[in-house]
């Protein structure tokens, strides 16, 4: 089973990267990008035929590991 994972920034936390990001884009010409914001996205294999635990298992791995569960959300796909 492949798990497709996003996480990012809750709304309301400064993203100072999709800020750099945004006035880039800007200068270069691309003057309707605005909001921009940065995340992660991860794939994984896992190793569990029953779809419940897999999910128990990503939703550990992202609460404990992938995402920062103060300032980050996440939220994934399992196929």
């Amino acid at each position: 089973m492949k798990a497709k994972i996003h996480v990012t920034l809750k709304q309301g936390i400064l993203d100072p990267q999709g800020k750099a990001i945004e006035h880039a884009l800007e200068t270069l010409g691309f003057k309707n990008a605005a909001n921009v914001r940065v995340g992660k996205y991860l794939e994984l294999d896992l190793d569990e035929r029953d779809r419940a635990k897999a999910e128990v298992e990503v939703k550990s791995m992202c609460e404990k590991l992938l995402a920062n569960t103060i300032i980050e959300e996440y939220r994934f796909e399992l196929t």
